[in-house]
């Protein structure tokens, strides 16, 4: 079955950095598109980042897209989200997930970025 194991989330500073990676099997990941969102307390899961199977990339806006990075490795099947100069409000879970349209979600990995 569809599995989707995010990890390398954790507490740094705001102006911190951390990669979150996201590690895919029951599907054929090299031709599926992969998506990155976000959850921050009270707010509703909001969309990231996603990437094609083709290595085509798109933000959800341009202030994300200057300091996170999404990218993959069709070998390691594997989705992979730099993110550099961290936020406050940057805090909340990160999930990945198959696709932009399926039900497809991992279980989430929390960044906590302090102040």
């Amino acid at each position: 079955q569809v599995q989707l194991a995010e990890s390398g989330g954790g507490l740094v500073q705001a102006g911190g950095s951390l990669k979150l990676s996201c590690t895919a099997s029951g599907f054929t990941f090299s031709i599926t598109t992969m998506a990155w969102y976000r959850q921050a307390p009270g707010n509703e899961r909001e969309f990231v980042a996603s990437i094609s199977s083709g290595g085509n990339v798109y933000y959800e806006d341009e202030s994300l897209e200057g300091r996170f990075t999404i990218s993959r490795d069709n070998r390691k099947n594997t989705v992979y989200l730099q993110m550099n100069h961290l936020k406050p409000e940057d805090t909340a879970v990160y999930y990945c997930r198959r696709g932009t349209t399926t039900g497809y979600w991992g279980q989430g990995t929390q960044v906590t970025v302090s102040s």
